[in-house]
């Protein structure tokens, strides 16, 4: 599994890009109008989203007022805190207590969903659940190939069905083969056509609906996967899926390579999402739980 270690690699290009500089900036001996203006222009490189960031820079002055704030290096201090709470810790996952827990994978083509997937089943393969992966991405025979060739490295058995298919009917298949061979955890994907699409949409509410009418509360969790290298495009992606289903957390992926870390931030802040799995590399090991305390060590090295 990812250590702490791992995620402190992932994070490499965002703390060389910026948090390095941030840091050596805050290492000044007095704040200075110069130290407000570069700290703002180097979260915004970051990815902490402009908004996110103005909101940050206001409290971060109103503190310095507030608590007399002259040096950089308390100034840093004070950084760290509201960063920190703009991460709240969320209750843990919807899972487990049940004979059978259904997570749903949303987002567009090309975010890293389908590995995400593989991940996912073989994390929780490692923790001793049983997994099995429904291919409900019928429009893309190559899709539903991926998973099935991730499926068995990862040691997760693939339900799926025609290309062009139904499917709704490939994810009620999926539940009842799920329950005839004792698994206790299905993972879903879904179709990741362009998110402004609405037929995509409405898809994926009748995949819920399904999936609802033939599991008690499920899905019991809906992931949505985000390509931490598209920075703030990614947010815009989230809002449409926000609309049409209701999701319940974000898998970043490919935090490794990209200097655009710093979406974390705006995610929880203006998608009010809590981010529970970041992608650190390319193996199957490479998914790591989000934690905040950790994450933040990372960005700054430490």
């Amino acid at each position: 599994m990812v250590t702490t270690k791992g995620i402190f690699q992932g994070l490499a290009r965002t703390r060389n890009a910026v948090f390095s500089r941030i840091a050596a900036l805050l290492g000044a001996s007095e704040v200075t109008p110069q130290v407000w203006e570069e700290l703002e222009e180097l979260l915004i490189q970051a990815d902490v989203g402009v908004e996110t960031t103005l909101a940050l820079m206001e409290r971060l002055r109103r503190r310095a007022r507030d608590e007399a704030i002259l040096r950089a290096d308390r100034l840093r201090d004070a950084l760290n805190e509201e960063l920190r709470a703009l991460l709240p810790t969320p209750p843990p996952l919807n899972l487990g207590g049940r004979p059978l827990d259904v997570i749903l994978i949303v987002g567009v083509n090309g975010s890293g969903k389908t590995t995400s997937i593989a991940k996912l089943g073989y994390r929780y393969r490692q923790e001793g659940r049983r997994v099995l992966l429904a291919a409900a991405d019928t429009f893309r025979a190559a899709a539903m190939d991926q998973l099935r060739i991730w499926g068995e490295r990862a040691g997760c058995p693939v339900v799926s069905g025609p290309e062009g298919g139904d499917p709704g009917a490939v994810v009620y298949d999926a539940l009842q083969a799920a329950r005839s061979r004792g698994m206790d955890m299905v993972i879903v994907d879904t179709a990741g056509r362009l998110h402004t699409r609405y037929n995509l949409m409405e898809e994926l509410k009748k995949v819920r609906r399904v999936a609802a009418r033939a599991v008690e509360g499920a899905p019991h969790e809906t992931l949505l996967v985000l390509d931490a290298t598209t920075g703030q495009n990614a947010l815009s992606q989230a809002r449409h899926f926000l609309e049409a289903v209701e999701v319940t957390g974000v898998i970043l992926a490919k935090l490794d390579s990209t200097a655009r870390g710093g979406m974390v931030f705006a995610i929880a802040r203006e998608l009010k999402l809590p981010v529970r799995f970041v992608g650190t590399g390319e193996g199957l090991d490479d998914l790591a739980p989000f934690d905040a305390d950790t994450f933040i060590r990372g960005l700054w090295g430490e």
